[in-house]
């Protein structure tokens, strides 16, 4: 074990321990080049190993570690040195005075609106580290760490998960906890962004039911034999927070939404509370989440209009003026019409036609079958807008279609969507649809309300 005063590396003087866990112990430490206060982290690697196998432990945690001094980001602790002392390795890293949410978790749960605003920061960065081809691996509570500025720093990328693969491959011992775990990576699969964006979720789901979702147990290889089998126990707690919980902890990592869509998502439900604070957005995306937090917000509040889409179009002579109401009211018990999809060539950008047929095929399938309909939305979206929400807003409506396409960008259509309500109002409203390519077909992937004067 190490001493207050060590001097590490002939560089970083040891002060107070701040932290310590399975596979680690941090120092509060003094950079006596630099002249600034740091955070050392010794990695102990696991006794018992061969010398082969320690050292293999060793290459890959300094390694790991080179990889995530690349990322320079407001919501990640910066690593500043990779040093070796004594045979083990060191990480040197931004110092921030904090404690973990792991630590905030032993006071109780929390609201729904503090972990979005918790959520928000850490997607953030770790949309950062997603963007330069980085994964974490190891997101959980004990890695997020809550600033006394209230800034959220993720900390530890990969290193100890690294660490970890060479222990359990060595010695067939797992260390650490897999509550956190997706269930692809407790399937042995290799570890992609999807798995971030599930170990997120996971965190959040423990930070407002106290528990993670497939609780703990005794025996790791039983608590990953449920997290493999997807086995996990609803939320109770999560209130506006059940519908993003649920996107981000789809078992299919296609399903999931991008750590993008899952930052914009968490701060527009945090913005919603006026107690929680959250960073600026990277410029690139700043623009898309404000009018995604802004729809949200509205559809919050109007309760109802959740999906912010729905009702039956009319088709337009040219001028874009909804003249008359297409067919009879459809009963909303008969077995939906559905359109089948356009397929085109992977890799190109979706036609005019099989945007317009995307959006006529989800279109299609409402009222009757809501389930059906809400696949074909993208992640992002189905995070924005749950299905409880979305069930509840076709329950009023007696017929949709869609009419009146018009091509408005290289992935975006438009088009009057008309409302028939089961009281028989009649309503014509323009929209814009975002359409893309995922899961092997295209979906619908963002709807803006246009302003009535827009030329619809």
């Amino acid at each position: 074990m190490t001493e207050r005063h060590r001097l590490v590396a002939g560089r970083y003087r040891l002060a107070d321990r701040i932290g310590v866990g399975a596979m680690g112990i941090v120092w509060r430490a003094t950079d006596e080049r630099l002249h600034r206060t740091v955070a050392v982290k010794q990695l102990l690697i696991q006794p018992g190993l061969a010398d082969e196998q320690a050292d293999e432990a060793r290459q890959r945690a300094m390694r790991e570690a080179r990889i995530a001094a690349r990322l320079q980001h407001a919501n990640v602790v910066i690593v500043y040195d990779v040093a070796e002392d004594d045979g083990q390795p060191w990480l040197v890293m931004e110092y921030v005075p904090s404690r973990s949410l792991a630590d905030a978790l032993r006071d109780g749960p929390m609201t729904p609106f503090a972990v979005a605003g918790i959520g928000a920061q850490a997607a953030a960065g770790l949309a950062a580290a997603h963007d330069v081809g980085v994964v974490h691996r190891d997101v959980k509570p004990g890695n997020v760490l809550l600033g006394d500025d209230g800034v959220v720093k993720i900390a530890d990328f990969g290193i100890s998960r690294a660490v970890d693969d060479v222990v359990l491959t060595a010695t067939g011992l797992l260390t650490g906890t897999p509550a956190y775990l997706s269930p692809e990576m407790a399937r042995g699969e290799p570890p992609a962004p999807p798995c971030d964006v599930f170990a997120l979720g996971a965190t959040l789901y423990a930070a407002v039911e106290g528990t993670p979702p497939f609780g703990v147990h005794d025996n790791p290889l039983a608590l990953l034999y449920k997290i493999a089998g997807g086995q996990m126990r609803a939320p109770e707690r999560a209130g506006p927070l059940t519908g993003p919980l649920a996107e981000l902890l789809r078992p299919d990592p296609a399903d999931r939404p991008t750590m993008h869509e899952a930052r914009s998502v968490l701060a527009a439900l945090a913005t919603g509370h006026a107690d929680v604070a959250l960073p600026p957005e990277p410029p690139a995306i700043a623009a898309a989440t404000r009018r995604r937090r802004a729809r949200l917000i509205l559809a919050i509040a109007l309760v109802v209009l959740a999906l912010g889409v729905a009702l039956v179009v009319v088709d337009t002579a040219g001028s874009g003026t909804p003249e008359a109401v297409v067919g009879p009211i459809a009963n909303p018990t008969a077995a939906p019409t559905s359109i089948p999809p356009t397929t085109e060539p992977a890799g190109t950008a979706p036609s005019f036609a099989a945007m317009s047929d995307a959006v006529r095929r989800y279109y299609g399938l409402l009222p009757g079958d809501v389930t059906a309909a809400y696949r074909l939305l993208s992640a992002g979206y189905r995070m924005a807008h749950p299905l409880a929400d979305v069930r509840t807003f076709y329950d009023g409506i007696a017929s949709v279609t869609p009419g009146g396409f018009r091509l408005a960008g290289p992935d975006r259509v438009t088009a009057v969507i008309t409302f028939v309500t089961r009281q028989g109002t009649v309503t014509h409203e323009p929209y814009q649809f975002t359409v893309v390519r995922a899961r092997g077909t295209l979906v619908i992937a963002d709807a803006v309300q246009l302003d009535r004067g827009s030329g619809m």
